[in-house]
């Protein structure tokens, strides 16, 4: 009898301790499809949406940024969003097919430059655009076409299948299209920098902004200069721990959940041409 009793309360221990792991393997598992899973940022223009994960669309968003400091149009972004995609998947990799690198997959031994250099992205990206914009007609050349003149792949037709995508999220990030970029983004790792995304913003873009009560206040010289900004903002939120981006009576606010997919209606409206970004503390 004692035997049997020692036997059921071990038995007992198994099936509770067995309980307990699963228990804590199912929150594991929830945490990783919930909130993992969902970190994405969306882009919306003319009814499309697409979506990339968040350290491409940061990429991307540098890559916008860039194009407006230069002054050019948002094809040239469609141009080279199509060309990373394809290149690097919009990745700012260490290897490549022989010695290519980086987001455009840029080789040293063919003049890019050296190695360290195209590994930066800023710096791969105006070497990009430098070769772009000797391409005559490149404004209303095909978009696949365009990106072979200045890649010169082996496969030359493999851009066109990322024209979809590069095209709304050029839109969206180059402020041709209002409110249309949003990302869901778990909180913050670490407290942010805002001199340092300050600095970013004028470094990438040219646009200047004024540290104000802990965030970021820029005045822009019109309302898609304010969008770009914003979608510089929203779309290195992630980089910079972004927790707000205004513009107008518009703001978008970090979170995990729907709720960060939509521009909201602010509190305290500012103007048309204004944003401000809000950081992490």
């Amino acid at each position: 009898m004692h035997r049997r009793r020692r036997r059921l309360r071990a038995a007992g221990a198994v099936v509770a301790l067995a309980a307990l792991f699963a228990g804590a393997f199912f929150a594991v598992t929830r945490w990783l499809g919930g909130v993992a899973a969902t970190s994405e940022c969306i882009a919306t223009a003319a009814g499309t949406s697409f979506s990339l994960e968040v350290d491409q669309t940061g990429n991307a968003a540098l890559i916008a940024a860039i194009a407006h400091k230069r002054g050019l149009p948002a094809r040239a972004v469609t141009i080279a969003l199509a060309t990373a995609l394809q290149e690097s998947k919009l990745r700012n990799i260490a290897h490549g097919d022989l010695d290519s690198v980086g987001l455009f997959q840029q080789r040293p031994s063919q003049g890019w430059g050296t190695e360290a250099q195209i590994l930066d992205p800023v710096y791969a990206t105006n070497a990009f655009f430098d070769a772009l914009v000797k391409v005559k007609g490149y404004e209303t050349m095909d978009i696949a076409a365009a990106a072979q003149r200045v890649q010169r792949s082996g496969f030359p037709t493999a851009y066109a299948k990322h024209e979809g995508i590069a095209r709304v999220f050029a839109s969206a990030l180059s402020g041709e299209t209002p409110r249309g970029i949003v990302c869901r983004l778990g909180d913050p790792s670490a407290p942010s920098a805002p001199t340092t995304a300050a600095a970013e913003l004028t470094r990438l873009s040219g646009e200047r902004g004024i540290l104000q009560d802990g965030g970021l206040a820029v005045s822009t010289d019109s309302a898609r200069t304010a969008w770009a900004v914003a979608g510089w903002a929203v779309g290195r939120a992630e980089l910079n721990a972004v927790t707000s981006v205004q513009v107008g009576d518009r703001v978008w606010t970090r979170g995990s959940d729907d709720a960060a997919t939509t521009w909201a209606s602010a509190d305290q409206p500012i103007g048309a041409t204004q944003v401000r970004v809000s950081f992490a503390r």
